[in-house]
């Protein structure tokens, strides 16, 4: 087992006020920390779902954990094969190399606090997706950026026998 010391000096501190904020209903990401404010030891960010949308498809990361900790609503998450309802209160930690996905249930929205551990830098990323959603860039550019991001897309029949 590895142990990552991360190495960083000062407190993060995110006021709420001050985060940015990337898109809006029918998926708002809240940026709060990047790697880099954390020597390496955590990305995180806030994602708010509507009813029934989709947070993000199948993909794994190689060299990160991450975890889904329900604020508020119910989510639909994928782990390997397996698709579970978590609830407000609940917790999913997802291992490296291990494929997930993430949508709000049918029927409610999601408040969902993702961390990614080992941190990466993801902003870029968060920005990166909604330059695709405002049609500035193309879907097929996610797949030039996957190593920069760990972000591998893949295919999941458990998933898309879900979600259409």
């Amino acid at each position: 087992m590895s142990l990552l010391v991360p190495k960083f000096e000062d407190t993060v501190l995110v006021r709420d006020a001050e985060a940015e904020v990337i898109g809006g209903a029918p998926v708002r990401v809240k940026l709060l920390a990047d790697s880099s404010a954390s020597g390496g030891a955590l990305s995180t960010v806030r994602v708010t779902l509507t009813e029934g949308a989709d947070g993000a498809r199948p993909h794994l990361h190689r060299n990160s954990a991450e975890m889904f900790y329900l604020l508020n609503g119910e989510a639909e998450v994928l782990s390997g094969d397996d698709v579970v309802t978590a609830r407000s209160g609940d917790l999913v930690v997802v291992p490296p190399d291990r494929p997930h996905a993430f949508a709000a249930a049918p029927g409610s929205p999601a408040d969902i606090l993702i961390v990614i551990t080992p941190g990466v830098e993801c902003f870029e990323y968060f920005r990166h997706l909604q330059r695709i959603r405002l049609g500035e860039v193309t879907p097929e550019s996610l797949l030039e950026v996957q190593e920069l991001y760990d972000n591998h897309f893949l295919r999941s029949e458990s998933w898309d026998g879900r979600h259409h």
